[in-house]
């Protein structure tokens, strides 16, 4: 879930955009992206088949196994604090099996002023989908707003949240929503960063933005670690960022 403004999420991607106030938008484009993007998938994709998936997420940049919980810290935002955790039960959306990402947000004093859920499914190549998320803000000022869609609601659609293989160049459709469509370019595949939980390299860094955000304002890089997921989040501008404190996985 993203805290740098109440807009969506990936695990962390909606609660920074819902507290600072930037929304999703854009126009809605499906397209067939050819191989140039990401192996001719169809993204995003109208009528998943349940017989396409599996019942895991364990791509090495976005692994979602479940008991794994990744504490950030926030700037930028009136959140301070974001703890992202990964269910043990599973949740059906358009017809596939889920996995749930619940997310935390607290401010200086602890209180939690956001929560949130994710809803995510891997096919059997290996890419990672999104099928929903539901954030809501329980901060005095913007208590009762929420954001959220199903990709089987008000013709919203399950997009790409991860490829099985990514190259730089790829692009894709994260999510197409009744709002517009989000879309997610890769960058860079060598980058380094260094967070509260230490300095990572080989990231991954991708770039997602809304069909039209005004002067990149709404633009967010994500840097992700193989075998750990997202480690740093950044909002165009120095607006804010989320990095990185510490990741606990279960027992093996």
């Amino acid at each position: 879930m993203s805290v740098l403004g109440l807009r969506r999420v990936v695990p962390v991607a909606a609660v920074l955009a819902l507290l600072t106030g930037c929304g999703a938008a854009g126009q809605a484009n499906p397209e067939k992206i050819g191989p140039r993007g990401v192996d001719e998938l169809v993204i995003p994709t109208p009528d998943p088949d349940p017989d396409d998936f599996v019942d895991r997420v364990d791509n090495p940049w976005l692994p979602l196994a479940p008991g794994t919980v990744w504490s950030y810290d926030v700037s930028g935002s009136v959140v301070r604090g974001l703890e992202v955790s990964v269910e043990d039960e599973p949740q059906v959306v358009a017809r596939i099996s889920c996995v749930v990402v619940h997310s935390v947000g607290t401010d200086a004093r602890g209180d939690v002023v956001i929560e949130g859920e994710a809803y995510y499914a891997q096919d059997s190549r290996g890419n990672v989908w999104v099928f929903g998320e539901d954030t809501r803000s329980l901060a005095p000022a913007t208590r009762g707003l929420s954001q959220s869609w199903s990709a089987d609601v008000h013709g919203a659609e399950a997009g790409l949240a991860m490829p099985a293989s990514p190259r730089v160049g790829d692009g894709y459709v994260r999510a197409l929503l009744p709002s517009g469509a989000e879309r997610s370019t890769v960058l860079s595949l060598d980058e380094e960063r260094t967070v509260p939980a230490g300095t990572f390299g080989g990231l991954l860094l991708v770039i997602e933005t809304p069909g039209d955000a005004p002067g990149g304002e709404s633009v967010f890089r994500r840097a992700y670690a193989e075998g750990i997921g997202l480690v740093q989040e950044a909002r165009s501008g120095g607006i804010g960022s989320l990095d990185l404190a510490s990741v606990s996985a279960p027992p093996a």
